[in-house]
C-alpha cells in the first residue's frame, strides 16, 4: 500500500487574510506542503428558533466574497484553498483518506459552538497535532497586565486603562514568501454561489452605508482611501455618530470580523497616520474602538457561555416577554418610535446599522419593550454584514441591563433623534423611500 503524503494544513476561519496571519506564516515555514481549508458550515446557514437563517444573505454574499479573494491571494503563495459546503469533521475526514496531515494550524476560539466544532475535528484525526493560537486581538492574551482572564475588570475603562499603561501591541507578521509550485496539492474546488448556500441573488440597496465588498485587498483599499485619500480618520471622534453615508466612520467592522484584516494591521496604519499626517483625539478614538472590541473578547474568555444567557453576566433575573407580534412590528420598522423604524428598516434592507442607531434600537427593544434580548441579539446576528460573536452579544448584554455597564442606562429615543437626527435626513431616507 503506497505511504500517504504527509502534509500540514491551515484551516481558516475568521482570520481571511495572508498578511499578519500567524497560522498561515508558522505553516510556511515547515517543511511539508502546506493546504488551506475553509468549510461552509451548513449549520451557520440553517433557520434557527426564530424563523430566519442563522447567517442571512448581507454576510453570506461578503464571506464568499472574502474567500474568492484569499483564494486569489493563495494562489500567488502557491497555496491551494479547498473551500468544502460541507460539515468540517466530514472534510477533515475525507482529507485525511488522501493525505497523512500532521498538523492543523488555526486561530483559537473559545465559544462553545467553536469549540465543539474542533473537538468534532480532532476526534476524526487522533494523530493530527494541533497549532493554535490567539490570532484575534490587539493587546495578545500573553501581554495583558492579568496573570489569568478571571482577573479581567467588569468596567471597560478599567481595562483600558491598564492595557494602554502596561501592554504593548505586538509587531505584524509579514506575508510568507510564495512556496515553490510543487506545494500545489489537493482538488480544485469552485468559491459556491449564494444560490447554492439557498439565497437568491441580490442587488446592493442603493442608500447603504455599507456598500463594500469582501476581501482582504478591499480591505485595504477602505484604509487608503479612510486614511490616505480622504484623511477622514483625523475627524474620526466628531463624526462616528453619525447615520449617512459611507464616510461617517471607519466602517472597517466587517473586514475585522472575518479577520481580513487584522486589529493590529489598523492600530499600526493608524501609528503611521498619527506620524505622517495627524495625531488628535479622533486618531485615537479609533484604536480607543478596538480596545472595546478587545475587551469584549476578554469577557467572553472570562464568563464564557453566560454571554448567551438570559441572565447575561450579571445574573440578573428580569421579567423579559417574548412576542412574536412586537418582533414582528420591530424588525418591520412598525414600533411608535420613527427612529427605532428607520434604523430596522436600514438593517433589513442593507445588513448594516449604525453603532448610534445599534445602542437605540437594543434598548429600545429590551428596556423598553422588555422583550428577550437574546432575540434581538440573534437577529443582529443573522442580519449583520460585520457580526462579530464577542462584540455582538457584549454589546446586546451591555445595553440591555445584563452586562458590563456600571450604569445600566436607557436611551430617550427622542432625545437621541432629535440630537443625531436633528433635521430628520436619516429618518426620511428610510421611512420615506422603504415600501413596506
Amino acid at each position: 500500500m503506497q505511504e500517504k503524503q504527509k502534509i500540514n494544513v491551515v484551516w481558516f476561519r475568521n482570520d481571511l487574510r495572508t498578511t499578519d496571519q500567524h497560522s498561515l506564516a508558522e505553516a510556511c515555514q515547515q517543511n511539508l506542503p502546506v493546504l488551506a481549508v475553509y468549510c461552509l458550515d451548513p449549520s451557520h446557514f440553517e433557520v434557527t428558533q426564530y424563523g430566519f437563517k442563522k447567517t442571512e444573505k448581507f454576510r453570506a454574499k461578503f464571506l464568499l466574497e472574502t474567500l474568492d479573494e484569499l483564494k486569489t491571494n493563495l494562489q500567488e503563495l502557491n497555496i491551494n484553498l479547498l473551500v468544502k459546503q460541507e460539515k468540517p469533521e466530514v472534510t477533515f475526514e475525507n482529507l485525511a483518506k488522501s493525505f497523512q496531515i500532521e498538523h492543523i494550524f488555526c486561530q483559537k476560539e473559545w465559544t462553545q459552538e467553536e469549540v465543539n466544532v474542533q473537538e468534532a475535528v480532532s476526534n476524526k484525526l487522533p494523530e493530527t497535532k494541533w497549532i493554535v493560537q490567539y490570532d484575534q486581538f490587539l493587546f495578545h492574551p500573553e501581554d495583558i497586565p492579568y496573570s489569568s482572564f478571571n482577573q479581567i475588570p467588569e468596567v471597560y475603562t478599567q481595562f483600558r486603562k491598564a492595557c494602554e499603561k502596561q501592554s504593548q501591541v505586538r509587531k505584524l507578521i509579514a506575508k510568507p514568501k510564495p512556496l515553490p509550485e510543487s506545494n500545489w496539492i489537493g482538488e480544485a474546488t469552485e468559491i459556491p454561489s449564494l444560490i447554492d448556500l439557498g439565497f437568491k441573488d441580490f442587488d446592493i440597496d442603493s442608500r447603504t452605508a455599507f456598500p463594500f465588498h469582501g476581501g482582504e485587498n478591499q480591505a485595504w483599499k477602505r484604509i487608503q482611501h479612510y486614511f490616505w485619500e480622504t484623511k477622514k480618520l483625523q475627524f474620526y471622534k466628531k463624526t462616528r455618530n453619525g447615520l449617512l453615508g459611507t464616510d461617517y466612520s471607519s466602517k472597517l467592522s466587517a473586514w475585522l470580523a472575518n479577520g481580513s484584516i487584522s486589529a493590529t494591521q489598523i492600530y499600526w496604519e493608524v501609528k503611521k497616520f498619527e506620524k505622517e499626517i495627524k495625531k488628535n483625539q479622533d486618531t485615537y478614538w479609533l484604536i480607543f474602538e478596538l480596545i472595546w472590541r478587545d475587551y469584549f473578547k476578554y469577557v467572553s474568555l472570562k464568563h464564557g457561555s453566560k454571554i448567551f444567557q438570559l441572565g447575561g453576566i450579571l445574573d440578573k433575573n428580569y421579567d423579559w416577554g417574548n412576542s412574536q407580534k412586537a418582533f414582528k412590528q420591530w424588525i418591520n420598522g412598525q414600533t411608535p418610535e420613527p427612529f427605532v423604524n428607520a434604523n430596522m428598516i436600514e438593517i433589513r434592507e442593507t445588513g448594516f446599522m449604525s453603532n448610534r442607531g445599534r445602542q437605540n434600537v437594543n434598548s429600545y427593544w429590551a428596556k423598553e419593550w422588555k422583550q428577550d434580548w437574546r432575540i434581538g441579539a440573534a437577529y443582529f446576528e443573522a442580519m449583520l454584514v460585520d457580526y462579530d460573536v464577542h462584540s455582538n452579544w457584549g454589546n446586546w448584554m451591555y445595553n440591555s441591563g445584563v452586562g458590563n455597564d456600571p450604569r445600566d442606562r436607557k436611551f430617550n429615543i427622542k432625545g437621541q433623534a432629535d440630537r443625531y437626527d436633528s433635521n430628520g435626513k436619516y429618518q426620511r431616507k428610510w421611512l420615506q423611500e422603504s415600501l413596506f
